[in-house]
C-alpha cells in the first residue's frame, strides 16, 4: 500500500494522511462470503449503553475469513481486497476443488501467488504450519493460542510475531507487544507478516472520519460537571483532585492492569512491561 497527502484545499483536508489504496485489486467482493453486520450502538439486550463512544457509522457487511487455514491443498490468491472490518487487507484464494476462501493477506503475497496449509508445505509467506514445524526465527501472524480454534494473535495490519525456540512441546513466541510467551506446538500459524504496513501513519484530518468508522465524540471528565465524571467540577481548568484518574464509575483508570486469568502465567516468560 502507499499513503497520499492532500493540498489543504478545506480545514480538514490540512494534514490528512490517507492510504491511496493502490494494492487493490479488485472493489467487489465475493458475494458467497459476505454476511450482514447488526450495529448495536454499544448498547445491550436491555437498550443500556454499555460502551460509550459508539454508534452511527457507514454500513457494512462482514467478509467471513478463514482463520483456522485447515482446509489442505493448492490455493491460488484471486484478488486482494478492502475490508472495512479489520486493518489488515484480506485475500481471496481458490483452491483446486472450486472452493473460495477469504484469508488475512500477508504482505508480498500479490494475485497468482499460491498459498497451502499443512505440517509439511513449504515455509514461504502465506502458508499455514503447526508452530512446532516452523524454523527458530520464522515471522509469522494469525496465531492460534489453542489447537484448532483458529488465528487469535497478531492479525491486525504490519503485525509479526517470532518464532524463538521449541522446548518440550511447546513453542516460544515473541508477540507485537513484546511478551514472550510459550505456545502449543500444535498451534498453527501463518508465516510472514500482515499486510497493510503503513496503517499507522494514517491521519484521519477531521472529525467526520470518525464519525464515518462509527466512533462518537469522546469528552474529558475535568470538563463535566462533579455529578457526571468524578474529575468533574471546580473553578477552570482544574486538577482531577484525587489519587489516580478514575472512570466516571469512580474505578481506578489510565494504566490500571485489568488482566484476570493468572492461570496462564505460567506460559508467559516475559512480560510486555519489562522490556
Amino acid at each position: 500500500m502507499g499513503l497520499k497527502e492532500y493540498k489543504p484545499t478545506s480545514p480538514g483536508r490540512r494534514d490528512t494522511v490517507a492510504d491511496d489504496y493502490k494494492d487493490l485489486t479488485t472493489s467487489k467482493p465475493e458475494k458467497s462470503l459476505l454476511a450482514p453486520v447488526k450495529k448495536k450502538g454499544g448498547r445491550n439486550n436491555r437498550g443500556r449503553v454499555t460502551v460509550r463512544h459508539r454508534g452511527g457509522g457507514h454500513k457494512r457487511r462482514y467478509r467471513i475469513i478463514d482463520f483456522k487455514r485447515d482446509k489442505a491443498g493448492i490455493a491460488t490468491v484471486k484478488s486482494i481486497e478492502y475490508d472495512p472490518n479489520r486493518t489488515a487487507r484480506i485475500a481471496l484464494v481458490l483452491f483446486e476443488d472450486g472452493t473460495k476462501r477469504y484469508i488475512v493477506a500477508p504482505d508480498n503475497v500479490a494475485v497468482g501467488d499460491v498459498v497451502q496449509s499443512g505440517g509439511s508445505v513449504p515455509v514461504t509467506t502465506g502458508n499455514s504450519r503447526p508452530l512446532g514445524t516452523l524454523p527458530t526465527g520464522t515471522l509469522v501472524h494469525n496465531i492460534e493460542s489453542t489447537p484448532g480454534n483458529g488465528g487469535q494473535i497478531a492479525k491486525s495490519a504490519g503485525a509479526v510475531a517470532q518464532v524463538m525456540a521449541h522446548e518440550s512441546g511447546y513453542t516460544l513466541v515473541r508477540l507485537p507487544s513484546g511478551e514472550m510467551r510459550r505456545l502449543l506446538s500444535e498451534c498453527s500459524a501463518t508465516v510472514g507478516q500482515v499486510s497493510n504496513l503503513d496503517h499507522k501513519n494514517q491521519k484521519l484530518g477531521k472529525a467526520g472520519r470518525n464519525r464515518h468508522r462509527g466512533r462518537r465524540p469522546t469528552v474529558r471528565g475535568s470538563v463535566m460537571s462533579p455529578a457526571a465524571h468524578p474529575h468533574g467540577g471546580g473553578e477552570g481548568r482544574s486538577g482531577i483532585g484525587m489519587p489516580g484518574p478514575k472512570t466516571p464509575w469512580g474505578k481506578p483508570a489510565l494504566g490500571k492492569r485489568t488482566r484476570r486469568n493468572k492461570s496462564t502465567n505460567k506460559f508467559i516468560l516475559r512480560r510486555r512491561y519489562d522490556r
